[in-house]
């Protein structure tokens, strides 16, 4: 048999069924109700047993249809105290749920405690857990392993699953590891963790969060509605006026298996606790994304939330505050103080709600855990759980639950980071940076100063080209007296020019004594010069060159080639005494090539 998709609304004085049964027979089927149960059967579909959460009556005023175009049925059915409001018609996996093990009573129990039970269901709920010192105890007394999850009821399932939920959770080995320890390993993380560059880049450059801190979600809109029907009324009223699950929603909650928790009462404000901080990881989630999913949501989710990341077991609300805002500012692309208090008002609205309210966000994290690989696990763990037990709680608890939240502040000196001292220290350094920018502005504005700037530059450049004439007159000095000993040169080389030079091979003897002279006249001159500049060398060069004249031998080229082959002759013998002298003065002087006049010059005497 399968079961039908079905759905419950009521007026002041009827219930209300809409059973979808496509497929089925419409002239084959049965309806069967009396006080709190209700049975439908149509082939092949049957709702077996449908516990409803007040009585209903047959009067005569009870109404079925048929529709064949939607292949629904809709039954209406009186109500056996008119105006009375049925509460959690939503909750359909607790309709499901067997009238007989609705009840989470064990089945022993003391009967003299059964009273203190009930008074303690009717007291004003403690959000605060009664805390015991740590005492030491033997190795031997300490459990083998450590609960975690739902109400702390599961343990080893990491110990078989370690190297799927690595990537899960933060902590290692969290079955040998108790509670206290996970808090301080958690602390010590996220101190390591936080930065405060990317803190302060947030908190000056916020116009992108500014923006996503404008988006609203479906309960805003749905909170304004329930407080403006609650001023006009004054009445409690149903919350699928203000909560509508969609179909996909309502396919899932028929999926969950109904179950009982068995849970003590520090286990209860475990429960509590945990619902806030998942909550608000769901709300920072849904604003910083303005409502879009992607492949960051799911670890956005459970990294925010230290009940899913580090398993950790909360004492006081104002610890999950804490817990929160720290994780706000050291993991997320966003760090800003303002998306925390934003998600902590946006869990207020979603509790003040209803149970409503809180189950279609629970079911909205368990379809993006379920899509995701391998942060499914955590539905297992603590999402699926808290879909099932969130029906049957009692919304007078989440409504004290929301009022303690309201009443908790939380203010950046408690998250433990330095934030006002970093924030001061940020704000005075930009005041600086913007007083030595305002002063600059103000002395290039100012003329007296520019002209005092000007006079001195004026000053600093006469007295830079003073000296540069100084340096200017000693190097002509310099140049006069090498221009003088080039002078005597070009003499000794004239005397030993009027020797005749027609024969070449019978002057070879004769013109030795030149070259010889004029080699050491050389050698003489470039020791002298090593200290001159390289300009002033290549002025002396082309000036012995240009002393070879030849006017006084018109008769030809031969006396040209003879003078040309003996200079040869003697640049090939120079280099060696060159090299010689430098070594043994530790100076070398590198003569660059230059184009021989001579041959200019016997052209000229050929066109002559």
């Amino acid at each position: 048999m399968i079961t039908p998709a079905f759905e419950l609304t009521q007026d002041p004085d009827f219930l209300t069924i809409i059973i979808k049964v496509p497929y089925a027979r419409a002239s084959e089927f049965d309806v069967y109700f009396e006080g709190e149960d209700f049975k439908f059967y149509a082939k092949p579909y049957f709702l077996r047993q449908l516990t409803l959460p007040g009585r209903i009556v047959e009067d005569g005023r009870e109404k079925a249809s048929y529709n064949t175009d939607k292949g629904t049925f809709t039954i209406r059915l009186p109500k056996e105290i008119p105006g009375q409001y049925f509460e959690g018609l939503d909750m359909l996996t607790s309709l499901l749920a067997p009238k007989k093990s609705r009840s989470a009573k064990p089945l022993v129990e003391e009967i003299a405690a059964s009273g203190e039970l009930e008074e303690d269901e009717e007291e004003e709920f403690d959000w605060e857990i009664e805390q015991t010192p740590y005492k030491e105890s033997a190795e031997t007394t300490q459990p083998l392993q450590y609960c975690y999850g739902f109400g702390n009821l599961r343990s080893g399932v990491f110990q078989r699953l370690q190297d799927e939920l690595s990537d899960v959770i933060d902590i290692k080995d969290p079955d040998q590891t108790p509670v206290d320890e996970r808090r301080r390993k958690r602390l010590a993380a996220e101190a390591a963790k936080f930065e405060p560059d990317h803190y302060l880049a947030d908190f000056f450059e916020d116009e992108a969060i500014q923006h996503v801190l404008k988006y609203k979600p479906w309960w805003v809109d749905a909170h304004k509605k329930m407080i403006a029907l609650q001023g006009e009324s004054h009445q409690e009223h149903d919350a699928h006026t203000f909560v509508v699950f969609s179909e996909e929603e309502r396919e899932q909650l028929r999926k969950f298996t109904n179950k009982s928790y068995l849970l003590d009462k520090r286990s209860r404000h475990h429960v509590y606790l945990g619902l806030i901080d998942i909550l608000l990881a769901y709300c920072y989630e849904i604003c910083v994304n303005e409502g879009d999913k992607n492949v960051e949501s799911s670890w956005n989710i459970r990294k925010l939330s230290a009940t899913l990341c580090w398993l950790e077991s909360f004492t006081s609300i104002h610890d999950v505050l804490v817990s929160f805002g720290r994780r706000v500012l050291c993991y997320p692309l966003h760090r800003h103080f303002g998306l925390v208090t934003r998600a902590f008002s946006d869990t207020v609205m979603i509790l003040q709600l209803g149970k409503a309210a809180v189950l279609k966000c629970l079911l909205d994290i368990h379809k993006i855990f379920r899509e995701n690989d391998p942060a499914y696990i955590l539905n297992d763990l603590f999402v699926t759980d808290y879909c099932i037990w969130i029906q049957k709680t009692k919304s007078k608890k989440l409504a004290a639950l929301s009022e303690s939240l309201q009443k908790t502040t939380l203010t950046k000196s408690h998250i433990g980071f330095e934030l006002e001292e970093l924030e001061a220290a940020a704000v005075l350094v930009q005041e600086e940076e913007s007083m030595l920018k305002a002063a600059g502005t103000v002395s290039k504005q100012q003329l007296p100063s520019s002209e005092s700037e000007t006079s001195d530059s004026e000053e600093s450049s006469s007295t830079s080209s003073s000296e540069t004439e100084g340096s200017d007159s000693d190097e002509r000095e310099s140049s006069t007296s090498e221009d003088g000993k080039i002078n005597s040169l070009q003499g000794t080389l004239r005397e030993e020019r009027t020797a005749p030079l027609i024969v070449c091979n019978g002057l070879r003897q004769g013109t030795n004594t030149s070259t010889a002279e004029v080699s050491d006249e050389k050698s003489k001159v470039s020791l002298q010069s090593t200290s001159v500049p390289g300009k002033l060398v290549e002025e002396l060069e082309k000036q012995m060159h240009t002393a070879i004249r030849l006017s006084e031998q018109p008769e030809g080229l031969a006396t040209a080639s003879c003078v040309l082959q003996e200079q040869e002759e003697n640049r090939v013998s120079e280099p060696d005494r060159f090299s010689k002298d430098t070594t043994r003065k530790g100076n070398f002087l590198e003569v660059s090539s230059k184009t021989n006049p001579l041959l200019f010059l016997c052209s000229t005497n050929e066109d002559e």
